[in-house]
């Protein structure tokens, strides 16, 4: 297996984290119309997260504290190509132990509806009942960060690639 590297995003590397986000959410799934960027990029706590598999870019997420001890998590977002690979688990993962390190005592997420069970298989709970966020049914859902392991994972590969962008499918047509 192909180790999975994940590592804060900075400086040359925010351009692919926010390039992945531009295809999946934008190109892809067509939830945001034109870009998923909102205030949240340009505040200082947010962490913007990148993964790689091997040399490969494959997946974001971004988290940021909402308020003391809670973290919101967002915009988990992993390349067609790499969504068979643990690297959507592995984002997750270190992005609950980066709001440990940071203090962080609870995680929120507003998940798709088809990818709860992948949020529950990795310890996270429903937090009420599913609703409308970005056009899209999403489940609230809690995660107890003080449980999540320490913040050790492979991190930037030497060279890192970002596919070329192929055509994607509209996963709302039909």
């Amino acid at each position: 297996m192909t180790d999975i590297g994940v590592w804060r995003a900075a400086g040359r590397d925010l351009a692919k984290h926010y390039a992945i986000r531009q295809r999946v959410f934008v190109l892809e799934q067509r939830i945001m119309e034109f870009t998923d960027l909102d205030p949240h990029d340009r505040d200082p706590e947010t962490v913007h997260v990148l993964s790689a598999q091997g040399s490969n870019a494959a997946g974001t997420v971004r988290l940021y504290p909402l308020d003391g001890q809670l973290w919101q998590g967002d915009r988990l977002a992993v390349l067609p190509s790499h969504r068979s690979s643990m690297v959507g688990a592995e984002l997750v993962r270190f992005a609950v132990a980066t709001a440990k390190s940071l203090g962080g005592a609870q995680m929120l997420a507003q998940i798709q509806l088809p990818n709860v069970r992948f949020f529950e298989r990795l310890g996270w709970t429903r937090a009420g009942a599913p609703g409308p966020y970005c056009g899209l049914d999403h489940q609230p859902m809690v995660y107890d960060v003080t449980q999540a392991a320490d913040l050790d994972w492979p991190g930037r590969p030497e060279e890192l690639v970002l596919e070329p962008l192929v055509e994607v499918q509209d996963l709302r047509a039909g």
